[in-house]
């Protein structure tokens, strides 16, 4: 236990002072395989028969279709048609992120690529109605995490890999606490701006009858978002439909986002398709070597029997089930804080669903618990990923984003973290009326 102790501090000290994460996990790998005698040849051959699991392969192609989205004008067609129906409403731009941010993480499965697609959109038309920029930058960063919990979710996938569960029903474990977090971000960022001096103007123009309202508005905009709201619809009544597998409906997703982003929305050409491909490319290729890193020290971290090992430490603080799992969500923040959440998820999915079994806990119970801490850590300062973006993207100092954050983490996400953990019904009730 103490050279896993001296190898995960290594771990995180490196992580603190900036080191690429890659080289954090490459390091720690090689201490602890070093000082607890694990030879190379142990440990890699499993890691090759892991990393040729066709369900792995639905990560390249979600993270393609996701920058294909991004660079394609498909936000901008989601976020005029949500305008629709809460146009008039105070604050109504902020609920909308919240709102677009849930609806485009059902279609790229990404919270980085949610906030970069959607708060790149929304922000600017916030500050535009005199928003406070730092409750713009808040309510982007805080509904970013949506894209990981609303399915499809590229951490859920993560977890269904590295703990041998069902990919549909991990996907159908975050979401109850998806739809959840999204209404309380709204009704949080309501009461935030209901008493700020900011535009009320919409886009949505005032015509003298209902009759040309529905022909010059609700009409075009509805046809105009058609493309892109049949995404979501192909990919989850494929995968849940029982027509496609999780890799299927991932390769429909890139196939059908292509054309859509390129001759429907003209967000981008077949000659700018080159700088989305180079994109995924790099984003592929760090997240795969990232796998062979932590999925190679998650197995030594099990052969050295960890999980046990810590439910002894949590048990020795309490045999209470429910301070134990209290314990685990303030562990997770932290984990989810210090690293980006693909590798956050890595680490933990094969440590912490045995160690739920261990407990009683439903192992998609224990995703949901996983992916939503990620989600909150993440956005958690002083080292929150999503919340220094969304500080640059508003272009306003992250100092003054903690406090309508903090505001957001407190009202929105610790409840539904809460609700998640202690009500196991949020979680499993559609796994276990999805696939019995």
């Amino acid at each position: 236990m103490l050279e896993i102790a001296i190898g995960f501090l290594l771990l995180v000290i490196m992580l603190i002072i900036g080191v690429p994460v890659m080289y954090c996990f490459g390091a720690a790998l090689i201490f602890c395989s070093m000082t607890l005698g694990y030879e190379p040849t142990m440990i890699f051959p499993t890691m090759y028969g892991k990393l040729s699991s066709v369900v792995l392969l639905s990560i390249p192609l979600f993270i393609l279709a996701g920058k294909i989205m991004e660079h394609g004008r498909i936000g901008d067609a989601l976020i005029n048609f949500i305008e629709m129906f809460v146009g008039k409403i105070k604050g109504s731009l902020a609920i909308m992120t919240s709102v677009a941010c849930a609806v485009f993480g059902s279609i790229c499965g990404s919270g980085l690529a949610t906030l970069s697609c959607i708060g790149s959109i929304m922000i600017p038309k916030m500050k535009q109605r005199r928003y406070p920029p730092e409750i713009a930058a808040a309510v982007s960063c805080c509904s970013a995490p949506l894209g990981m919990l609303i399915p499809p979710s590229g951490l859920c996938i993560v977890v269904a890999w590295g703990a041998n569960l069902s990919v549909t029903a991990c996907f159908m474990s975050t979401v109850i606490p998806g739809i959840i977090l999204t209404t309380l971000i709204s009704i949080v960022a309501y009461f935030m701006l209901r008493k700020k001096n900011i535009d009320m103007g919409s886009s949505i123009e005032k015509m003298p009858t209902f009759g040309e309202t529905m022909k010059k508005v609700v009409m075009p905009r509805t046809k105009h978002a058609i493309p892109a709201l049949i995404m979501p619809f192909i990919i989850l009544g494929g995968i849940y439909g029982g027509i496609m597998t999780a890799t299927e409906a991932a390769a429909v997703s890139a196939l059908y986002a292509f054309p859509v982003a390129v001759f429907i929305y003209k967000g981008t050409t077949l000659k700018g398709m080159k700088d989305v491909l180079m994109d995924s490319a790099r984003s592929t290729g760090v997240v795969m070597v990232m796998c062979v890193m932590t999925m190679a020290l998650g197995q030594i971290l099990t052969m050295e029997n960890l999980p046990t090992e810590i439910l002894g430490l949590l048990t020795a603080v309490s045999e209470n089930k429910y301070v134990i799992l209290l314990m685990i969500n303030v562990f997770l923040v932290f984990i989810g804080m210090i690293m980006d959440d693909t590798c956050a998820t890595m680490l933990c999915a094969p440590l912490l669903i045995p160690l739920g079994n261990q407990l009683g806990v439903d192992p998609y119970h224990m995703c949901a618990i996983l992916v939503t801490n990620i989600g909150m850590g993440n956005v958690t300062p002083p080292t929150a990923p999503f919340l220094y973006m969304a500080s640059g993207l508003a272009d306003v100092s992250a100092a003054k984003v903690i406090k309508p954050v903090l505001i957001i983490i407190l009202f929105a996400y610790v409840p539904t973290l809460l609700l998640t953990t202690y009500i196991p019904g949020i979680a499993t009730f559609l796994p276990e009326l999805i696939t019995g």
